[in-house]
């Protein structure tokens, strides 16, 4: 089912995104927990399969700024 590999795969980038955010002292374990409930409710509200990102949602409520984004993304995308 395309919908659920779709969804594990956000769901996976999201923890990754967190985790390493968390580790370089950008946001707080708390602002990351109350994001992906963030996400979690715009997702099933939406009924899309569309939702905003970890990143978009940290940013978006001041708790990271746009370079530490792409620093997160960055090391991401260097350890695949």
């Amino acid at each position: 089912m395309q919908y659920e590999s779709e969804r594990d795969l956000a769901m996976r980038y999201a923890s990754r995104f967190g985790e390493i955010a968390i580790r370089k002292g950008f946001v707080s374990v708390k602002q990351v927990e109350e994001a992906l409930a963030e996400q979690t409710i715009c997702h099933s509200f939406t009924g899309l399969r569309h939702h905003k990102l970890i990143g978009e949602i940290l940013f978006e409520n001041g708790w990271m700024t746009l370079i530490q984004v792409e620093h997160v993304l960055k090391e991401i995308s260097d350890s695949q």
